[in-house]
């Protein structure tokens, strides 16, 4: 399965790169969309080459009851997003790597981050959806495609929060604050799928735990 997803984010690229570089930042991501035992790393700086390696478990009742069969009663998922050094008007590329081990089921694909408007800067994963389970793999499939999608637009809303106040002190520019997030917009297969989408959980009690190498762990 091809899958297409783009999330808007209304501020700079900097901005935007130094936000998915947040140990922190990436890690209430998985709180909020329904995640335990998260771990967050991360590697390089926002600023230059960076890699934001991501685990989480996910309670299989997020998926449909006719295939929990497949993958027992939690989903582990493991995500590596590749950033390259940023080019001209801090546009850059990277790779993607989405691993859930329960299903299996393994997603790879190219990122793109860049300015798509005035004061908007878009992030862009385009890549190939593949189930290794015989007969029912295209309904692994279309199952981790919505597990994705959801999760994809939990980091817009948890971005837009941060965008509009919470976090402007580190994460602006230094012109002034930055504006609020835009909403993600996502398809599979070439298809425009609906935009909306429900947060799975909240935060975990709690401050998020760092161990000061980039690394923050779930309290």
């Amino acid at each position: 399965m091809r899958l297409h997803l783009r999330l808007d984010l209304a501020t700079d690229p900097r901005t935007a790169a130094r936000l998915l570089a947040d140990p922190a930042f990436m890690l209430e991501t998985i709180e909020a969309a329904g995640g335990v035992d998260g771990h967050v790393d991360v590697t390089g700086n926002p600023d230059d080459s960076f890699t934001v390696t991501t685990r989480r478990s996910l309670p299989a009742g997020q998926i449909p009851a006719h295939l929990r069969g497949f993958v027992g009663t939690r989903i582990d998922v493991r995500q590596v997003d590749a950033w390259e050094t940023p080019g001209p008007g801090d546009e850059r590329a990277g790779t993607v790597a989405i691993d859930i081990a329960g299903a299996p089921v393994r997603f790879t694909g190219r990122t793109r981050l860049w300015q798509s408007a005035p004061g908007t800067t878009s992030v862009e994963y385009d890549g190939d959806l593949r189930a290794a389970v015989p007969l029912f793999g295209a309904a692994v499939e279309g199952a981790a495609a919505g597990a994705i999608r959801d999760a994809t637009k939990v980091v817009g809303r948890v971005a837009a929060d941060r965008l509009r106040g919470r976090s402007e002190r580190t994460l602006a520019p230094d012109d002034g604050p930055v504006p609020a997030a835009g909403p993600a917009v996502d398809s599979a297969s070439g298809d425009d799928q609906d935009n909306t989408g429900q947060i799975a959980g909240g935060r975990s009690g709690g401050p998020p735990k760092t161990d000061g190498d980039g690394t923050v762990t779930a309290p």
